[in-house]
């Protein structure tokens, strides 16, 4: 809204520099004014008199405090500009400018825009770069829980938000599909389980979970084991070790029992990603990168980044000592074993590498864990020796743990809380709910809405919460219908539709909206007008936050508003054209903010 005419004041402004033999502004920033009764916008110019200072003799008499050359400048561009068209008012105050949109004018573009682009209101200008996101990656030969599900809806929503905001994005998923953990299953299966297979997707992906933590249990050392016991144990681990051998050297038997295995993983993660509409576009496993990645540091050591150390030591690279820093920051780290192993590192390289090379990216952004934090700072560090430029635009996102209120979760001790399990205690419950509150809606839709609500109150409950912090689950609190939550947010979706529904419709024509809006109406459109700047914003810091705190801001102004104003029984009718298509836009922009957080909208409850 208002491109054309900040464009015509922007060359204004631009032919008085050009006039004045002042220094042109690369880039004029415009910030909203916060709404006191006009909505309008703003610039400063104490920039352009800074500039204007430094190209004069600090001797110079006629040299003035910034301030005031700001406010001479404001002045003189507010006085030359007069009162634009679309605009009520202009003011210089304290070196910036300062203008003022009519209401009605401002009220009617702004739904105006959002009725006409729709599903598209808010979307930025292509940004001409490409972005990759990396998320959803669970190790294989275990079971996804609730602390995989935060990183998948975590790197989907911030997937969305990117591409919504201008950016091409690229979806790709690296399962850990090789290392100790998988090899242990393999074990356990190929001694004691030998051609059995569950029945159903999620019961196959679950069983090996548990063969997992079966496993752990018999190679771990126990306090007060016997001879006979330890023994038994030490061979146990000697047997795994064989099936890693013989892994490694390309064993057909050994091979084709991971292969089928770590299908049954697949599959079960394919259908939760399903389940949560998240299409991954890209697919990298750890067990492919491997041989790249030694070819790496052969690479690495040539160049002189990485020292080679065998075959008394490791290949490593002085990180903080390639960079000529004189404080310890990024530390050392081993890219290459003494035996000629890798570590994650090391494929961490080869994955970056083919990002940049194949799939052409400028932006990486690796949704893990917050306790990868150095490792990653540590592989930016190095991609950016070994020339890549995208290193400086590549971004960790990282988060906390999440719990629920029994405790923390653990692989080993066979303590987790499966995604599955909670989703389908989360839809029974709102099952429960609409059966009670809403016996009338058909039978066929129950399923539906229970399905969009259940997993919407669970993203919510993910996403709600600062990326860094822990998270602590609790399903009652999520499945609220009031405070912060997901329902809360599709109940505002909900009504807007209702009341729409009994109106019949929306009116054809954009009302005008020359008449005393009340405070509610003001507040509403006022959150409607800043949606795409919110976009931009969540886009630019990466944050998923900043949207899943907009979409409860923007539900909260309409349930106010849905309680406070009448609409169907505003006895005007261009009072109740114009209050419809109030609504109407809040219904939309809380459908695209819901979208980008991957929650439905759902039209009944």
């Amino acid at each position: 809204m208002y491109d054309a005419e900040r464009m015509q004041i922007e060359a204004v402004i631009r032919e008085y520099c050009a006039e004045n033999d002042l220094p042109q502004p690369e880039m004029l920033q415009w910030s909203p004014l916060p709404f006191a009764g006009e909505w309008g916008i703003s610039t400063s110019f104490f920039q352009l008199a800074a500039q204007e200072a430094r190209r004069q003799s600090s001797a110079s008499s006629a040299r003035k405090p910034v301030p005031q050359r700001a406010q001479e400048i404001a002045e003189a561009i507010a006085a030359r500009l007069g009162v634009p068209a679309g605009f009520s008012r202009v003011e210089a105050v304290k070196g910036y400018l300062n203008l003022y949109f009519s209401t009605a004018e401002f009220a009617h573009r702004t739904l105006q825009a959002v009725i006409s682009e729709a599903a598209n209101y808010g979307r930025g200008q292509p940004k001409g770069e490409r972005v990759m996101v990396e998320y959803a990656q669970p190790n294989t030969h275990h079971s996804f829980h609730i602390g995989h599900f935060r990183n998948a809806i975590l790197g989907e929503a911030l997937a969305r938000i990117v591409e919504f905001a201008g950016f091409e994005t690229l979806r790709a998923s690296y399962p850990g599909d090789i290392g100790l953990g998988v090899i242990t299953v393999l074990w356990i299966y190929q001694k004691f389980y030998q051609g059995q297979e569950p029945q159903g997707v999620h019961e196959r992906g679950q069983w090996l979970l548990k063969l997992y933590v079966e496993a752990t249990q018999l190679l771990e050392e126990k306090e007060g084991e016997t001879e006979e016991e330890r023994a038994r144990r030490q061979a146990y681990e000697a047997e795994r070790r064989e099936i890693y051998r013989r892994w490694d050297a390309g064993d057909p038997e050994i091979r084709a029992l991971w292969l089928k295995t770590r299908e049954w993983s697949l599959e079960e993660l394919r259908d939760i990603l399903r389940m949560l509409d998240i299409q991954i576009d890209v697919w990298f496993f750890e067990s492919e990168v491997d041989e790249p990645a030694k070819k790496i540091v052969e690479e690495l050591v040539q160049l002189g980044i990485a020292d080679d150390e065998r075959p008394n030591g490791p290949v490593l690279v002085r990180i903080d000592e390639k960079l000529g820093l004189k404080k310890e920051k990024y530390r050392t780290n081993i890219i290459l074993r003494s035996d000629g192993t890798t570590l994650y590192l090391t494929k961490d390289l080869a994955l970056a590498k083919e990002k940049f090379e194949r799939y052409h990216v400028d932006r990486s952004i690796y949704v893990v864990d917050s306790r990868q934090s150095l490792h990653l700072q540590q592989t930016f560090k190095i991609l950016e020796l070994w020339g890549f430029k995208q290193a400086e635009k590549c971004f960790h996102l990282g988060y906390g743990f999440v719990s629920l209120p029994e405790g923390a979760m653990s692989a080993r001790r066979g303590r987790l809380v499966l995604f599955k399990e909670v989703a389908d205690e989360a839809i029974r419950r709102v099952l429960k709910e609409i059966e009670q509150k809403n016996p009338d809606l058909p039978e066929a839709e129950r399923s539906i809405v229970a399905h969009q609500i259940g997993l919407g109150a669970m993203v919510y409950a993910m996403l709600s919460v600062d990326n860094n912090k822990d998270i602590v689950f609790v399903m009652d609190e999520a499945l609220n219908f009031d405070g912060h939550t997901g329902p809360y947010i599709q109940n505002a979706h909900v009504r807007a539709n209702s009341i729409l529904k009994k109106a019949g419709g929306l009116p054809s024509q954009a009302p005008d909206f020359d008449y005393n809006l009340t405070p509610h109406e003001i507040n509403l459109i006022d959150l409607i007008s800043r949606f795409p700047a919110v976009v931009q914003q969540a886009a630019d810091e990466y944050r998923p936050l900043v949207i899943a705190n907009y979409a409860y801001d923007l539900a909260n102004a309409f349930h106010s508003f849905y309680h406070a104003v009448p609409v169907l029984q505003s006895g005007d009718e261009r009072v109740r054209a114009a209050r419809l298509w109030i609504v109407a836009s809040a219904r939309q922009t809380l459908a695209n903010a819901l979208r980008l957080l991957d929650i439905a909208a759902p039209d009944v409850m």
